[in-house]
């Protein structure tokens, strides 16, 4: 009834208005009050942030919102493929000019429980050479000791027995005959924690002692850090 009060020229803009807010006022509001979480990123795990990380505010969601008439709706997405394509980043024209970028949100999974070394092959994993097993391997072992417990007992058996074998392949000496399968399976996968864990701090350990002789060296020598005048 109103609308057929109005002249051509008033219906027109009372149209365009309403476009502009289903298209552009919704999605923008909605980004604004959830720090970037449309309905569609909510159910996709994805939200929009700032370059810095930080979250966005309402000048980021209207110029990603105004943006996204061009080259989403006008051009079909055609324009936003192709930057994102071109984007390290995966950005959108719009994500450019509002300095925001889209992120997937990290979620919480199933924690697994650690990997134990089982007592009576403590001795022979330490004297073990375990360090030729691929990551591929030793995550799928890693998985199978994690949901064991919920595998029929003769998938659990053929499926611990095949990761055993493939495993044996690749550790020497193999384990004391009579080992179980899964008891073969948990001492390797604990051992190579244990080293790489061990390799890491040492690691850092002879990072630090390395940046203190740098921090302790005279500034004209080639590797300080120091500056002419700094203290040490």
């Amino acid at each position: 009834l109103i609308v057929g009060g109005m002249d051509a020229a008033a219906a027109g803009a009372l149209a365009l208005l309403l476009v502009v807010g289903i298209v552009v006022g919704i999605p923008v509001g909605v980004e604004t009050l959830t720090r970037g979480r449309s309905l569609g990123k909510l159910a996709a795990g994805l939200r929009v942030v700032r370059d810095d990380g930080g979250p966005i505010r309402f000048r980021q969601a209207l110029v990603r919102g105004l943006l996204s008439v061009v080259e989403i709706y006008a051009l079909s997405g055609s324009m936003a493929i192709i930057a994102s394509l071109l984007n390290r980043r995966g950005k959108r024209v719009g994500d450019l000019l509002a300095g925001t970028y889209v992120v997937r949100e990290r979620t919480t999974g199933p924690i697994q429980p650690p990997v134990f070394m089982p007592p009576e092959l403590a001795g022979w994993a330490r004297g073990a050479d375990v360090g030729r097993i691929p990551d591929r391997l030793a995550i799928a072992a890693r998985a199978f000791l994690a949901r064991a417990a919920t595998l029929h007992p003769s998938s659990r058996q053929r499926l611990g027995v095949a990761l055993a074998d493939q495993l044996a392949t690749r550790v020497a000496p193999p384990p004391p005959a009579g080992t179980h399968p899964e008891r073969f399976i948990s001492a390797v996968l604990a051992e190579r924690r244990d080293r790489d864990l061990a390799r890491l701090s040492a690691e850092a350990e002879a990072r630090r002692r390395r940046d203190a002789r740098r921090r302790n060296a005279s500034p004209l020598s080639a590797t300080s850090s120091r500056l002419v005048g700094e203290d040490g």
